[in-house]
């Protein structure tokens, strides 16, 4: 017998995923700065999230602290690895965060990591490697450094919002969306001004890909493991440039469609795997 809640949450992490992958083409609508761009949309989502959560309690503690911290680590790490390397280098180096993830997870969570997980990760980090071939860089050393940080801090974020699965993970979500706007202000503070097409992307930007995504994000980190939680959404950096291609008319190369078939491949398979092993509580 399946676990109904855990079949679900793999569900709501595919659909954040999905969300988070809009983000490439809504910034490149968007004509303000990055860290501009992440303080603007961390305000929204921070509102958002605030007028549609009910029983909020902000308890200061380490972990929900430290989970906001991680987050904002994250997205602004990640912003700043664009400019300072490929785009192929970052979203690749954020996504290390399953190697992290399966190395800290026993220690802080008591979460084990089995033989298909790390089968799962090296499948995925060989397709992504196709996908990404013909971007991938080694000119920017600061710049791959400032990736890899980004994927430790996704992955801090994943253990330290699964150590509150008892609670609640929406609150340390807003606190790191209200840390981003306060370093993004000053960016704002001197940005151009948008016009209605650059505020409407912007509002998707913080309502739908950032809001909407984290909602799904926050609900299935309860009934998943760390690891199912970095390792499943990695289908984002795939559904990126589909995105590209549908609005932009950007064509990936033969080896990226290799690629991306072999990450589709080896998360499908560790998806059904874990909805398979997953027994009701």
């Amino acid at each position: 017998m399946k676990n109904p809640d855990h079949t679900r949450a793999v569900g709501q992490l595919l659909g954040a995923a999905l969300l988070w992958s809009l983000a490439g083409v809504l910034i490149k609508g968007i004509a303000w700065p990055p860290l501009a761009v992440a303080g603007g949309r961390g305000i929204i989502a921070a509102l958002f999230l605030l007028a549609t959560s009910r029983g909020l309690k902000f308890t200061w503690s380490r972990v929900q602290v430290g989970a906001a911290l991680a987050y904002v680590g994250c997205t602004v790490t990640f912003v700043i690895a664009n400019r300072m390397t490929t785009a192929a280098n970052a979203i690749l180096l954020q996504y290390t965060a399953p190697v992290w993830v399966a190395l800290a997870g026993a220690w802080f969570l008591g979460e084990r990591t089995t033989r298909a997980d790390w089968w799962a990760i090296a499948a995925t980090f060989a397709g992504m490697g196709l996908f990404f071939a013909d971007e991938l860089r080694l000119t920017s050393i600061v710049g791959n450094l400032v990736g890899a940080l980004s994927g430790v801090c996704f992955a801090a974020m994943a253990i330290l919002m699964r150590k509150q699965k008892d609670s609640s993970v929406v609150e340390s979500i807003i606190l790191g969306n209200l840390f981003a706007f306060v370093i993004g202000l000053p960016f704002i503070a001197t940005a151009p001004a948008l016009p209605g097409r650059g505020w409407i992307m912007l509002l998707v930007l913080g309502v739908v890909q950032l809001g909407v995504s984290y909602r799904l994000y926050s609900r299935a980190i309860r009934h998943v493991t760390a690891l199912e939680a970095v390792l499943i959404p990695v289908v984002e950096p795939i559904l990126n440039p589909v995105w590209v291609l549908l609005f932009v008319g950007e064509r990936p190369g033969p080896l990226a469609l290799v690629g991306g078939v072999i990450v589709l491949g080896a998360v499908t398979l560790r998806a059904v795997a874990s909805v398979r092993s997953a027994r009701p509580a």
